[in-house]
């Protein structure tokens, strides 16, 4: 199975080839606010670096959130429209997910938590697989042994070790594309259920209609 797989949920953008196994080609930079700019190029780079044209894939790849509101939606476009000119299926892989596969056998059997930054004052952890936003002076009391993943970390395990509870600060804290793709080979054979490429939002959106509603459209 060969696969394209993208990210650009977080602060890092990566994009990777990726064939039963083994990355045949891989990039990653810095993003911030140059998600959009950086991807595509990055995406054409990694598939002539492999020396696969995209209708070889036969499956796109891409992180989902939660994460950056551009780079999510970039990311997701990108994946799409690749998947759509080459005539293949594309699936979304969370950041939880990529980030517990980054994590893997080092958490020893640990719960693991995943911390990311809301740029709020908040974070959304995911626990379970249902990222929720939470108060960092409210988080919940960690029973047994817990990892601690994403890009708030740090503060996180910080607090839960503050309390006493047995934490385990991981490395993994961007998600990278060869993660993100073994997570979405298992989707595209159907050993995980279909996650869809589409933003995984857990605000509700800020922008509201106007209280008079939609002016009219032009004559």
């Amino acid at each position: 199975m060969r696969i394209l797989a993208l990210d650009a949920a977080l602060a890092r953008c990566s994009a990777a080839v990726w064939a039963d196994g083994v990355v045949l080609a891989e990039q990653a930079a810095p993003g911030g606010r140059g998600h959009a700019a950086l991807l595509a190029p990055m995406a054409g780079a990694v598939l002539a670096a492999a020396g696969l044209p995209a209708t070889a894939l036969d499956g796109v790849v891409v992180t989902v959130g939660p994460g950056s509101f551009t780079g999510l939606r970039a990311a997701i476009a990108l994946a799409q429209g690749i998947a759509a000119g080459a005539g293949v299926a594309v699936q979304g892989v969370t950041v939880a997910e990529a980030l517990a596969e980054m994590a893997g056998p080092a958490l020893d059997g640990r719960a693991l938590w995943v911390a990311i930054d809301s740029r709020r004052g908040r974070i959304f952890l995911d626990r379970d697989g249902t990222p929720v936003p939470t108060d960092l002076n409210a988080l919940p009391r960690a029973e047994g042994r817990v990892a601690v993943a994403g890009d708030a970390a740090i503060e996180v395990a910080a607090r839960l070790a503050a309390r006493g509870s047995d934490v385990m600060l991981t490395d993994a804290r961007l998600p990278l594309a060869r993660h993100v793709a073994a997570v979405g080979a298992r989707r595209l054979a159907g050993t995980l259920p279909p996650c869809p490429a589409q933003p995984l939002y857990v605000d509700p959106p800020e922008a509201k209609l106007p209280a008079g509603g939609l002016r009219p459209p032009p004559a």
